[in-house]
């Protein structure tokens, strides 16, 4: 029995595929996206169900035309008041609703933004020359899009904006500074090659950066292609293909012939429309940096991704610690534009400084407003640089624990000399893992780190672990720079010593309290800074400074609080001892003399 697509199906037959969504959950039809593929008997209710529907608004809006004009008489008769008092309420909120129509209209969507990466030579570049040759209009000026950094598709489903950012590591520096540019990645996978190390490392990248994902099996025309080895191959890294039960689009195509193209193409936009991609071109602007250059003739020139409202000629940008003035506008195919909405990438000129990838960029209303917004940033700036000298060391334990009662993640990037190594390790971490901390090992790979490690642990918050290879200088400078761990090991259970370190400060602690000491307060001195002073004498245990402390009064405890200071005689002192006498300062000024006075502490519990 032949099976279709839900979303063929829905082009076909000329409905929103939400819509055929509906009817498939009516049906009660297990699916997973538009993109998996139903029976032929569903396919027939579905028809059923659609010529249904189509038929009762086609036949009562004849029946209701022709009853009124059978009906009619010659003179319209003048209606009563009562049904005018009626129909004029009526009428005014069916135009206020009208009215009130326009003013809730959404946000409209935009084009989605796709990033291509993956392996050298598994054919990135040609994939992307060929969509670009097919699909870019045809007033396209040779050669222009090859440094714009960005272009657009024109597909049936509407435009498609692919940024010309191939590599990984460009793509996680813009993510690194926060600019969530791409909408989705396209892992590109040589079908006689299948998973490669940058294939993997693209792949982390791309999860790191929460985006859709959809994987390209590309050169099937080759007859040494084995698409399958691909498929299975990805399962190994828990990413399965619709056609294995997962929830992966898997495409094969060919950037040789145009095989699968359309079809890639036809993902792209069924992708973006389930994420329900929205921009609003009347707010406020907001932008990043594909790229900066200089040009000899004409200066320096930014490609701009525009993300929110419209950019126009004339208009003051703010990037980083830099403003500049937009003299001109061109768009991917070389065109001068006045103006760009959501989704437009445009070459700008007029900065006076070269940009860096993934710098966000405002708009401001004046020079002057320009300036302010850099002295700001500026400010800013040095205040983190400060922090940053003084804090130099680890994160804390309330850093890294983060919300209570969910279940903590370890983000490692893992680098070893053999795969042999690589292999004993990852199966130690697995069994690491508990029911409140989980490892995840987002990159493992061969030989020493790179600086694409570094940034993809600054934008996942991973810590890079090293066994039997050394992380180069310029990695190191790196890396100490953005503030990222990495640490090396020759023995192996070193190694593991260290993940223990880590699951433990993600695991949320379990505290009880220890009793230390009783005192009893003899006599209440007043000090003119401290406030009132219990003399007091520790009969048992001991007292600690900054320990909790519970005063009883008879039978009645009186105050909880903390032992905020100590004193022997005149000086101050961390703590006393049975036997002796001494002050204790509880910031609290009603202690009296017979008071006693317990100290405890929190200390944690080792769990097992």
């Amino acid at each position: 029995m032949s099976k279709v697509r839900i979303y063929t199906l829905a082009k076909d037959l000329g409905v929103e595929n939400a819509r055929m969504l509906e009817i498939l959950d009516g049906l009660g039809v297990a699916y997973k996206s538009v993109s998996s593929t139903i029976e032929e008997d569903t396919v027939e209710l579905i028809k059923q169900i659609l010529e249904e529907e189509g038929a009762a608004p086609a036949e009562s809006p004849a029946t209701q035309s022709a009853a009124p004009q059978a009906a009619a008489p010659t003179t319209p008769a003048p209606a009563p008041a009562a049904a005018q008092a009626v129909a004029e309420p009526q009428t005014a909120t069916s135009t206020a609703q009208v009215s009130a129509e326009p003013a809730a209209r959404e946000i409209p969507h935009r084009a989605p933004v796709v990033t291509i990466m993956g392996h050298v030579d598994h054919g990135k570049t040609s994939l992307l020359d060929y969509i670009r040759k097919t699909r870019v209009a045809a007033k396209e000026a040779g050669g222009i899009t090859q440094h714009v950094g960005a272009f657009e598709a024109k597909t049936s489903k509407g435009r498609i904006v692919f940024i010309d950012t191939p590599g990984h590591e460009a793509f996680t520096t813009i993510r690194a500074r926060g600019a969530n540019v791409a909408d989705i990645a396209i892992i590109v996978i040589a079908a006689d090659d299948s998973l490669m190390p940058q294939t993997r490392e693209a792949i982390a990248h791309a999860q790191a950066a929460k985006v859709p994902m959809i994987v390209a099996i590309n050169k099937v025309d080759l007859p040494q292609a084995d698409p399958e080895r691909v498929k299975t191959d990805l399962t190994q890294l828990n990413l399965v293909p619709e056609e294995y039960g997962g929830d992966l689009i898997v495409v094969p195509v060919s950037a040789k012939t145009g095989e699968g193209v359309e079809d890639l193409l036809e993902y792209i936009s069924l992708t973006a429309e389930l994420e329900d991609l929205r921009a609003d071109p009347k707010g406020e602007f907001a932008g990043v940096v594909i790229e900066g250059k200089v040009d000899k003739q004409a200066g320096v020139l930014a490609t701009v991704m525009v993300q929110e409202g419209t950019l126009r000629v004339g208009d003051f940008l703010v990037v980083g610690e830099s403003y500049g003035k937009i003299k001109a506008m061109t768009d991917s195919a070389g065109a001068r534009i006045k103006e760009a909405g959501p989704s437009t990438p445009v070459q700008i000129l007029g900065f006076s400084a070269v940009p860096a990838s993934g710098e966000k960029v405002q708009s401001a209303k004046n020079e002057h407003a320009a300036r302010e917004v850099i002295a700001t940033r500026a400010d800013v700036r040095r205040d983190e640089e400060n922090a940053r000298d003084r804090r130099r060391n680890p994160r804390t334990l309330e850093d890294i624990m983060g919300p209570v009662g969910e279940v903590r993640t370890v983000n490692l990037i893992l680098r070893a000399d053999t795969q042999g190594s690589v292999e004993a390790i990852q199966g130690i971490l697995a069994r690491k893992e508990s029911e409140d901390v989980k490892i995840n090992v987002m990159l493992a790979g061969i030989g020493a780190p790179t600086e694409g490690d570094v940034l993809l642990a600054s934008t996942a918050e991973a810590t890079i672990l090293c066994f039997s290879v050394t992380a180069p200088g310029s990695v190191t400078k790196i890396a100490d720079n953005k503030g990222i761990e990495i640490k090396a090991y020759r023995i192996i259970y070193e190694l593991i010593d260290e993940v223990d370190r880590l699951i433990k400060g993600n695991v949320e602690p379990v505290f009880e309290e220890k009793y230390l000491g009783r005192a009893e307060v003899r006599m209440v001195i007043r000090h003119p800074k401290s406030g009132n002073i219990a003399g007091s004498y520790i009969t048992d245990g001991m007292f600690k400074r900054n320990a909790r402390a519970k005063v009883t009064r008879g039978k009645q405890v009186v105050y909880e609080g903390t032992v905020v200071g100590l004193k022997r005689f005149k000086d101050d002192v961390r703590e006393v001892q049975t036997g002796y006498e001494c002050g204790i300062n509880l910031d609290w000024n009603d202690v009296m003399e017979g008071d006693i006075i317990e100290a405890s502490e929190m200390v944690e519990v080792e769990q097992a």
